[in-house]
């Protein structure tokens, strides 16, 4: 009998392409070098959404400018007003084990240290998770795979695979922190290439548009997190919808912050959801929901239907969207009655 001997196929591994590296380590030196390469060049800071991304080729970038060094984007300062500003380049983990954010900001290192897992969360930034790109399954494959299917309207193509004859990317947001920023308020600190700074509320940050979801012009740095000081009686929680306890991105976030007065009846709410749409979804009319009254188990549910009917998820992630949907009330429900017993 003659051995038969299958052939070997070598599946093409995901090798990045060449580029060059930029290691400034002042924030004029890194804007300098991105108005230089224009759209040839992207900042990085951990680089653990972009690396796997490049390696798709989602984006080839000729230049990598690093903002790891750039000392203007590192560091929590106090300031006098009670604001927390956080430098963009602080790893995951630092804000998670800050103490003023644990003392002051609690629902945001809890946000944190729920992103991806340990390892990672200490090379990621919190100003990378806020501009973290939208996530899609029929955009976050090799180059192979979307090739066989065409292209969508994110990347290379004009068809939008979620939404057949849409003409707009339905790409799902999936930023952990940016959504407990949301509900907190936070601002956002922005350099231009012209050295001039912009702050922007981050609520206005985002739009519905999967491309790009962020008001940020090319060549534009995310330079600081700002937090403002909590009202007295101000508690906030969150919860992340996940397959598995690390690593996954969300399925949905929800986020909320309550201002209660000395008998804990509610003054303010805001409440937000991500994971549904390209933005962070702020829930409408809950204000008028609650204004005046305790969060009995009634207000909740009344709370946790406006959520429900607000949230429309589409199929750009592969667990099923009627679930998720069908989760947002569950997961609105736990999140208030934390603030409430808090």
């Amino acid at each position: 009998m003659v051995p038969c001997r299958a052939p070997i196929i070598l599946a093409p591994m995901l090798r990045l392409h060449p580029y060059e590296y930029h290691r400034p380590e002042r924030l004029a030196d890194a804007l300098a070098l991105l108005s230089e390469h224009g759209s040839a060049a992207m900042p990085i800071a951990g680089g653990t959404d972009l690396v796997p991304n490049m390696k798709h080729r989602l984006f080839t970038p000729a230049h990598l400018v690093s903002l790891r060094r750039v000392v203007e984007l590192q560091g929590f300062a106090e300031q006098e007003d009670g604001v927390l500003r956080i430098g963009a380049a602080e790893s995951l983990d630092a804000v998670s084990r800050n103490s003023a954010v644990l003392d002051r900001w609690p629902m945001l290192a809890h946000a944190c240290a729920r992103i991806s897992g340990p390892q990672l969360r200490r090379v990621g930034t919190i100003g990378g998770n806020v501009c973290l790109d939208t996530r899609c399954t029929y955009y976050n494959q090799t180059w192979f795979w979307r090739k066989s299917l065409g292209f969508c309207l994110k990347k290379d193509g004009d068809a939008c695979h979620v939404v057949k004859g849409g003409t707009r990317c339905v790409a799902a947001h999936s930023a952990d922190g940016a959504t407990a920023l949301c509900a907190l308020g936070a601002e956002l600190e922005i350099a231009s290439p012209d050295g001039e700074r912009r702050t922007v509320p981050i609520d206005e940050f985002f739009t519905s548009d999967g491309v790009w979801n962020r008001r940020m012009e090319s060549g534009e740095i995310l330079v600081a997190i700002r937090l403002p000081a909590p009202l007295p009686g101000a508690r906030g929680a969150f919860r992340k919808l996940r397959v598995r306890k690390a690593i996954d991105f969300p399925l949905a976030n929800i986020a909320a912050v309550a201002e209660l007065d000395d008998e804990r009846r509610v003054l303010g709410l805001r409440l937000y959801v991500s994971g549904m749409g390209s933005y962070p979804r702020k829930v409408g009319k809950v204000d008028d929901l609650t204004r005046g009254s305790l969060l009995t188990p009634e207000v909740i549910e009344l709370v946790a239907e406006q959520a429900f009917r607000q949230c429309h998820p589409l199929t750009n992630i592969t667990v099923d969207a009627e679930w998720r949907r069908a989760m947002v009330p569950v997961m609105t429900g736990r999140v208030l009655r934390e603030i409430a017993g808090g």
